[in-house]
């Protein structure tokens, strides 16, 4: 485990030791906390061995855009802006 300081321009080092100098990830948030995922150089040929599909690239996107969409209406409507 790792302490860090977040500055006052919200930015933080991480130790060297992650490994991860240079490399781009995604941020999840999951409430109090958040997790960082490193992204590989290569993601679709990292992924090729473990991550087999049928489908073709437009059916994820409509059905990401389609979860996105019901997302946001749930979200709308708990906040009361619908």
């Amino acid at each position: 485990m790792f302490v860090v300081k977040v500055d006052e321009w919200d930015r933080m080092v991480l130790p060297k030791l992650l490994g991860l100098r240079e490399t781009r990830v995604v941020i999840i948030s999951a409430g109090s906390f958040f997790v960082v995922v490193p992204i590989p150089e290569k993601p679709l040929e990292t992924a090729e061995g473990w991550l087999s599909s049928h489908s073709e690239r437009g059916q994820f996107k409509e059905l990401a855009e389609k979860a996105t969409r019901e997302d946001t209406l749930k979200r709308a409507k708990r906040r009361k802006h619908l």
